[in-house]
């Protein structure tokens, strides 16, 4: 039996997923029913249940699933001392990311790297916030990027950056002749927000009941783009990441006002799966990441309930 149909077997079991663990392996769904049925062959039992609609093992299969991630660990593990042995960097990284740390924030960072190590392909997954924990406790990504990191026994968390949340506005609305708004005129106006599950929306929620008012967005959409562009056909106000609308504050489109009572930050955080071996180029892709902790000043960040 090689080494390969154990990793197929451990990545079935952690995703419970044929297609994924065929994408993660770059062969086909039906080579990974495949390589089960050969092992269940070979050992003259089944190893997954198939009386049930979930996805479930047999006690040989459970058996065989702990050996599997041991043994797959080990040789991973020796991969990657050669790789450092030789100095060689490259390979697949690959990231789940929200969007809006994956369009705004990471670029830069990608650019360089890159630059730096061009063997080394990096694929980004732009998803929802609970599921960029999901997939790396799945083993399907190297590593998170999240805002409002919480904390998981099984998840390692890095800090990443700060960013600082701002008051955006179209050019043409009324509070842009303000010197400075309080958050409770802010709770006046149409607002257009994140979805509920949404972790800056649960801080951006936190920032209003802290200040004793109440908002009720008109809008809510789960991504930072579909906010900008809401709030640029002046459909109402937001409060997003200032590093999500540079653009569109030097073309015009959006403006910032100015918000009374302090400022109020967001923490960026890297997710990391406890216990995982790290590839050389995993290792070097979150050393700049660290490297490059954003200069925001110092301030206290907008903390939310889990």
């Amino acid at each position: 039996m090689q080494i390969e149909s154990l990793k197929v077997f451990r990545d079935l079991v952690d995703t419970q997923s044929f297609s994924k663990a065929a994408q993660l392996n770059t062969i086909t769904q039906s080579a990974v029913s495949q390589q089960v049925r050969a092992m269940e062959e070979r050992f003259g039992m089944p190893l997954i249940e198939r009386t049930s609609k979930k996805f479930g093992l047999t006690r040989e299969g459970a058996m065989l699933y702990e050996v599997s991630r041991n043994v797959v660990q080990l040789y991973e593990g020796l991969q990657h001392q050669f790789q450092e042995m030789r100095n060689v960097i490259s390979g697949t990284i690959r990231v789940a990311t929200v969007y809006s740390i994956g369009l705004h924030e990471l670029p830069p960072y990608l650019k360089t790297f890159l630059r730096e190590f061009p063997s080394v392909n990096v694929h980004i997954e732009y998803r929802r916030s609970n599921q960029v924990y999901e997939d790396l406790l799945q083993g399907t990504v190297d590593l998170g990027l999240v805002a409002f990191p919480l904390p998981h026994k099984n998840i390692k968390i890095e800090p990443f950056r700060k960013d600082k949340l701002v008051l955006i506005s179209s050019p043409t609305h009324p509070l842009g002749t303000s010197p400075s708004i309080t958050l409770k005129a802010v709770s006046q106006h149409k607002f257009i927000g994140f979805e509920p599950d949404i972790p800056t929306r649960k801080a951006v929620d936190k920032m209003f009941r802290d200040a004793d008012c109440d908002i009720k967005p008109v809008m809510e959409f789960d991504n930072i783009e579909t906010v900008k562009r809401a709030v640029e056909i002046d459909a109402g106000i937001s409060i997003v990441p200032r590093a999500t609308v540079e653009q569109e504050v030097r073309n015009g489109s959006l403006k910032i006002l100015a918000l009374e009572g302090g400022d109020y930050y967001r923490p960026l955080g890297i997710l990391l799966r406890s216990g995982r071996i790290l590839s050389p180029a995993v290792k070097k892709f979150l050393e700049m990441l660290k490297g490059h902790e954003s200069e925001s000043p110092e301030a206290d960040p907008v903390t939310m309930a889990a």
